[in-house]
């Protein structure tokens, strides 16, 4: 059973980042079973509705219920709420765009954002994409920063460091200058990428720390915007700016993710 379990998830994932669908095929080369066990995976989640299949192109894909179940789920516990009004205080203050990030296992998701820029050029971001490029982010550099070198050093070797012609011009591609990237991270207490995850885009990001001593990290907030307007000039002000509002999101975090009010009791 839980081999199963297991195999239907690794297909949720699978398809999450494949909004055209994939085949059937295709679905069992990239788990590595037969395609009659995924058949039979595929027609379980078919059946409570997780998956759908494209009629004229017979791939499956994702339906809108897991997109739903997780947008419950954040309704549920409050923190998109909670945190709102921090994120849209910082996009008004630097007038560029602003979004949080949340740690879960090995992984790090966007959940809110707010949009500064009100004229000429406005970054807007990918909502709800999952696998960060971590190296390649403000977001994603912020949060390996705080984990040991050699997890640090793994996780983006699973992800691959990628080149300049499918990220941005000046992205990491060394460990040896992952490593220098990170210790000057913690120095300073924030993250910066500049033309690193896309050409042209600059960010500055913060972890927010959780709740108790040596608590581990539970997310990330992150101010991006084009080069033009967000310079290296610029970024250490912004890193202010990022760290004060990283300090305020961990103060209302909430302590239990099914008990947002945990974090509010007294005040």
């Amino acid at each position: 059973m839980a081999g199963q379990i297991d195999r239907a998830l690794s297909i949720l994932e699978l398809l999450s980042d494949q909004p055209q669908g994939r085949s059937l095929g295709e679905i069992a080369e990239a788990i590595a079973i037969p395609k009659s066990a995924t058949h039979r995976i595929l027609a379980t989640l078919i059946e409570r509705d997780f998956v759908e299949q494209d009629r004229s192109t017979q791939h499956y894909r994702l339906s809108i219920r897991l997109a739903a179940l997780g947008f419950r789920h954040l309704a549920g516990i409050g923190l998109a709420e909670i945190c709102q009004p921090q994120l849209e205080a910082l996009a008004a203050s630097t007038g560029e765009f602003v979004r949080l990030g949340v740690v879960t296992g090995e992984r790090l998701s966007f959940i809110a954002e707010a949009q500064g820029a009100r004229s000429g050029l406005r970054y807007e971001g990918a909502f709800g994409r999952r696998d960060v490029r971590l190296h390649a982010t403000a977001t994603g550099k912020a949060w390996l920063a705080t984990l040991p070198e050699e997890d640090a050093v793994r996780l983006v070797l699973q992800q691959g460091f990628g080149t300049p012609e499918e990220l941005g011009p000046r992205v990491i591609t060394t460990v040896p200058a992952l490593l220098t990237d990170l210790a000057r991270t913690r120095r300073q207490g924030f993250a910066t990428v500049y033309e690193e995850a896309d050409p042209g885009v600059a960010a500055v990001s913060a972890v927010i720390p959780g709740h108790g001593k040596d608590a581990p990290v539970v997310g990330t907030i992150a101010v991006i915007g084009p080069i033009v307007r967000l310079t290296r000039k610029r970024m250490a002000g912004v890193g202010a700016q990022v760290i004060e509002a990283a300090g305020r999101l961990s103060l209302m975090w909430p302590s239990h993710p099914y008990r947002p009010t945990d974090a509010l009791a007294g005040e």
